[in-house]
């Protein structure tokens, strides 16, 4: 199949071996038969794209960019098509998730299912080749899976993950105060003025706060995750919509319990604080949510004209949220 990664973003109108290849993929998946003309990107194409987006909780656009390529290209890799084991770049893929899944419902912690062959990942397998008397190498082959699979077989799955009752009872063991606490603060541009406010209100409660201003999810979660942030916010401008929508990560039926408690706590706080509608809170598999190791949220607010005229208002929000999500009203 062809690479289209030269030619990204691929949309509506487009033509090619890049569209062949995105069909195909989409196809396999499970989001057709397609009715375009194969190599046409049309109508059909475009819906196909869309109902994946929303399966794997990416931006609805039907614009096949950099992340949604990604995403189809992960989501074929199936347990036992590869070896897996830690390397760099780390391995990615619905492969990588079903083994998290496995070890985690087995008791070894992987942390957050979110298909990236990390660090913890690779202690859970080692973890599970020693108590199963494998040799302890971290690498996912042959015998491993197939005593991985066998393991597995011997009874129902548990009610709850390893990975989610360990993030459960982190929250809970963690001190209900802002004091002491490190928050990133990201944003990609345009909004070092909320964020300066936001960074003195936190800073005020005792929080020690680190701000974010690249333009790459990803390089923000790098960055948050070299700080060792406790928790994670990202602020965008939405110009031409009015709203404030909280996303948290979700993914491969996994999810972040802080990321979504604490989206749930600004979704109540910030749009009355503004005056703007309330657009919800969306389990999302964005790039700066899935790869962020604490708690992270993402947070989009719209129009311009709304943070000129009550910046303030949204830091003060913001503040309350934080306070309220640290004294644990859920327990």
């Amino acid at each position: 199949m062809a690479d289209p990664g030269a030619a990204l973003p691929i949309r509506e109108g487009d033509s090619g071996g890049g569209v062949v290849d995105v069909q195909d993929r989409l196809v396999a998946l499970g989001f057709g038969p397609m009715s375009d003309p194969r190599g046409e990107f049309g109508i059909a194409t475009r819906a196909a794209l869309e109902a994946f987006q929303r399966r794997r909780g990416l931006r609805v656009d039907g614009i096949c960019g950099t992340q949604t390529w990604q995403t189809l290209v992960e989501a074929g890799y199936r347990l036992g098509d590869r070896f897996l084991y830690l390397r760099t770049p780390m391995l990615r893929g619905d492969d990588v998730a079903e083994l998290q899944q496995r070890l985690c419902a087995l008791g070894f912690d992987t942390g957050r299912v979110d298909g990236i062959f990390g660090g913890a990942t690779a202690t859970a397998l080692r973890d599970f080749q020693e108590n199963s008397a494998l040799p302890v190498d971290g690498i996912l082959g042959g015998e491993t899976l197939r005593e991985l699979l066998r393991v597995a077989a011997r009874g129902p799955a548990p009610l709850h993950l390893v990975s989610t009752v360990r993030a459960r009872e982190l929250l809970r063991q963690a001190p209900p105060t802002l004091a002491g606490r490190r928050i990133a603060i990201g944003e990609p541009g345009g909004l070092a003025a909320p964020v300066a406010a936001l960074r003195r209100r936190l800073g005020a409660q005792g929080a020690s706060v680190t701000t974010l201003h690249h333009p790459d999810g990803s390089a923000q979660a790098q960055q948050a995750n070299a700080a060792g942030a406790h928790v994670y916010l990202g602020l965008s401008l939405e110009p031409e919509r009015a709203g404030s929508l909280a996303a948290y990560y979700s993914g491969y039926r996994d999810e972040s319990v802080g990321g979504r408690l604490l989206a749930e706590n600004i979704q109540r706080s910030v749009p009355a604080a503004l005056g703007i509608p309330d657009l919800g809170v969306h389990g999302m598999s964005l790039v700066v949510l899935r790869e962020t190791s604490m708690p992270a949220v993402t947070l989009e607010i719209g129009p311009a004209a709304v943070l000129v005229e009550h910046g303030p208002a949204l830091a003060d929000g913001l503040t309350a949220a934080l306070i309220a999500w640290v004294s644990r009203p859920w327990e």
